[in-house]
């Protein structure tokens, strides 16, 4: 029985080595100069914007909203931001802008 097996573990094994270069593929795409943010209330999206938002204050304001009402916990190992994807997105496109 364990001779049948292989062939499915070995093959499971490969298909964990694809995922796990996606994922760090996925975690090495930002670009020099942006970061990486996880968006939403309940669903996280990835947003990959600029470093110079840091020092806008809206976006400060935005940091400091989610920081008060959720403190520092980033379970998805990056800056994860509490609100609607829609109003990140409007901000962000404010910001683009100026």
């Amino acid at each position: 029985m364990g001779i049948i097996r292989l062939p499915s573990l070995i093959a499971n094994a490969k298909q964990f080595s694809r995922l796990q270069s996606v994922c760090s593929r996925s975690l090495s795409d930002v670009p020099k100069g942006y970061m990486a943010v996880y968006v939403g209330e309940i669903q996280k999206t990835r947003f990959v914007v600029p470093i110079s938002f840091l020092e806008q204050p809206q976006f400060q304001d935005l940091l400091h909203k989610s920081e008060d009402e959720f403190g520092f916990d980033h379970p998805m190992g990056g800056l994860t931001i509490h609100c609607e994807e829609e109003a990140f997105i409007d901000l962000t496109s404010r910001l683009h802008v100026s």
